[in-house]
């Protein structure tokens, strides 16, 4: 039997028939892909559907990982792909699965680790997971006709990555000993350090607007594919403001 090559997890994101698992699963062993990951799936997902679906790729089924939230799913991951048919009225770069699978064999190459996350069959994905991702994944399809079904989807993506592993394809590659992008955890805990300091100051005080202006806050740093070490150099600028303001607060106060 062929070893499976390394690729991207593929992330079902609340995921709502237990047979979708099963061929979704079936779709990645086709092409080489084992690193399954369900958010929030039903409490009956690891059905006899699911693994008579799964058609002999039972091992994918057995070996998926849960997570209770879409960001705990793409925690250690350093680059996240979305699939959607929707404007999403956000500022994202936009691949098809042939050029996303380019790039994600040069961060193969790289050693660094990656993912695509797929929304629910009848829903697709909520704004709040599509503003996780740095790019976003949309099949070129009939526009009077361009439904696809969760396993359809699935494979496609995988196909195109297993296919991208023709040696004709353009040499990619970060600099030399230049640090990876931070992992999606890294930069959920500078988001979380900016947007309390942001509540604080006032910036995010308008409550309707709030939602709307924390995922353009966050699209703006997921564009810039930040270091490990530049998430650290935002978190010291963001902790030298906050000192500074209340230095300047407290000089006030003694002064009157």
């Amino acid at each position: 039997m062929t070893e499976a090559v390394s690729g991207p997890a593929i992330i079902l994101v609340r995921p709502q028939l237990s047979e979708n698992i099963g061929t979704a699963a079936r779709a990645m062993l086709n092409n080489g892909l084992t690193d399954l990951r369900l958010v929030a799936p039903r409490p009956d997902w690891l059905s006899d559907r699911a693994i008579a679906a799964a058609s002999g790729a039972d091992r994918v089924v057995l070996g998926a990982k849960i997570f209770d939230t879409t960001a705990e799913a793409v925690a250690d991951l350093n680059r996240v792909w979305a699939t959607t048919a929707r404007n999403r009225f956000m500022v994202k770069p936009v691949d098809t699965p042939k050029s996303a699978a380019q790039a994600m064999r040069s961060l193969d190459a790289d050693g660094q680790k990656f993912g695509v996350m797929f929304g629910p069959e009848r829903t697709g994905l909520e704004n709040d997971d599509v503003a996780l991702a740095d790019t976003v994944v949309t099949v070129p399809l009939n526009p009077d006709y361009s439904s696809l079904n969760l396993a359809q989807c699935v494979l496609l993506v995988a196909y195109e990555w297993y296919q991208a592993a023709a040696p004709t394809l353009p040499e990619r590659h970060m600099t030399k000993g230049a640090e990876p992008p931070a992992t999606k955890e890294k930069l959920q805990h500078f988001f979380d350090h900016l947007e309390r300091e942001l509540d604080e100051c006032g910036f995010l005080r308008i409550a309707d607007k709030r939602p709307v202006m924390v995922r353009n806050i966050r699209n703006l740093f997921q564009r810039a594919h930040l270091t490990g070490q530049e998430v650290q150099t935002l978190h010291g600028i963001v902790h030298e403001l906050v000192t500074y303001r209340h230095r300047k607060g407290k000089s006030h106060n003694s002064e009157d």
